[in-house]
């Protein structure tokens, strides 16, 4: 953090708690001009207010927590870039990767620091780390017939991937692929899941609009519909066939697609942005770029291999 906005956030903080306690001492004070005790001129329902000093024990109350805040910002990070006097850190992991933050917890300990969220890691490494490790060692397409490593699998699927692809797998249109059914981009092999958990995909899907113009492409919208047994104008098909030739790169003449590229399949009428008219319209006029994150850091090796045999078991019933 800059020094500047540590001293920003150095002078809202003590400043705020210093205004309690003036705050504090005015109400404590007699503005009223009537003395201590007596009758304030106010009655209501056989209730007279008096002139009377605030209670002891919150004033008593008020004081501790104002001492106990100033303590608090001391011994424990609060003012910008001050540590504290205690170097307690909620956690070491910042953009850290799992074995420089194993390292980071050994050092802080060392020192002496407080790393609570590390604590927790450690020791659900130390109690969970041999059942991953374990796991690891047996094959992604063995380990998906065993119903304790899915339901961790699953479990851990619902808390890195379902926001994508979501709760039940079946994924949405905008890019977020169905992983229950066997349409895969990039292969649905155990190592190819692995594969793609760890390292993350980048589709290249261009824009046809320069190359084609607007003939172009909707002649092309009908010829690939028409890979999929739909009902389509013949004429702009046959025309779009001629083509599809520059499409015939990454999906092949018979528009089957080509895994190692992530091209997909365009005769199974399974779109990722959608199979009507005006979406394929809309991913050849500006192009598709979707991004499947790497988890390697997020989840490391072990825990990828269980995510991977879950999801294979999901297609692989």
């Amino acid at each position: 953090m800059s020094m500047f906005w540590t001293i920003w956030i150095s002078v809202i903080t003590l400043g705020l708690i210093i205004g309690c306690y003036f705050l504090l001492r005015w109400c404590l004070s007699n503005q009223t001009g009537v003395p201590e005790g007596e009758s304030m001129g106010h009655e209501f329902d056989g209730i007279e207010e008096l002139n009377n000093n605030l209670p002891r024990w919150w004033t008593i109350m008020f004081y501790m927590t104002i001492i106990w805040g100033f303590i608090y910002l001391a011994l424990y990070p609060g003012l910008g870039s001050y540590e504290g006097l205690f170097g307690w850190k909620s956690s070491n992991q910042g953009i850290l990767t799992l074995e420089e933050s194993a390292q980071a917890r050994v050092d802080a300990k060392e020192q002496g620091k407080f790393v609570e969220y590390d604590r927790e890691l450690d020791y659900a490494a130390e109690k969970f780390d041999p059942i991953f490790e374990a796991y690891a060692q047996i094959p992604v397409e063995e380990l998906a017939k065993d119903p304790e490593a899915n339901k961790v699998g699953q479990r851990l699927f619902m808390q890195n991937c379902s926001q994508c692809h979501g709760s039940d797998a079946r994924g949405q249109n905008g890019g977020f692929p169905n992983l229950t059914d066997n349409d895969w981009l990039y292969g649905g092999s155990g190592a190819k899941i692995v594969e793609t958990l760890t390292l993350g995909r980048k589709a290249a899907m261009p824009a046809w609009i320069d190359v084609m113009g607007e003939k172009g492409i909707e002649e092309v919208v009908e010829y690939a519909l028409s890979l999929s047994g739909r009902d389509v104008d013949q004429q702009l098909a046959d025309a779009g066939k001629v083509r599809f030739a520059a499409c015939a790169a990454c999906h092949g003449m018979d528009g089957k697609g080509n895994q190692a590229l992530g091209a997909p399949n365009l005769t199974d009428n399974i779109w990722l942005y959608g199979g009507s008219h005006r979406a394929v319209t809309e991913t050849l006029t500006y192009g598709r770029n979707g991004v499947m994150p790497s988890f390697k850091k997020t989840l490391g090796d072990d825990k990828i291999h269980v995510v991977a045999s879950y999801v294979y078991s999901l297609s692989n019933d």
